[in-house]
């Protein structure tokens, strides 16, 4: 498998970082259901994604994400 080196120097598989990118960006998917499987917080997702996506792509994530009860859970 191919790895990524980000800034933080950490290796991350493309295969993860694939399937982290895909739940991220799925509505059906909440940053618990994220953190269970991936074992990253809300936090982490949001700085990945940052690092990695372009970041008018980040952007539109931001603007998708932000306030939508289906990434939050229900509190």
């Amino acid at each position: 498998m191919e790895e990524i080196t980000s800034k933080s120097s950490e290796n991350i598989e493309i295969s993860e970082l694939s399937e982290l990118i895909e739940m991220a960006w799925s509505d059906k998917v909440s940053f618990d259901v994220i953190l269970l499987n991936t074992g990253l917080s809300e936090k982490e997702v949001k700085a990945r994604m940052r690092r990695f996506l372009k970041p008018k792509s980040y952007k539109l994530w931001r603007r998708r994400v932000v306030g939508r009860r289906s990434k939050h859970g229900r509190k």
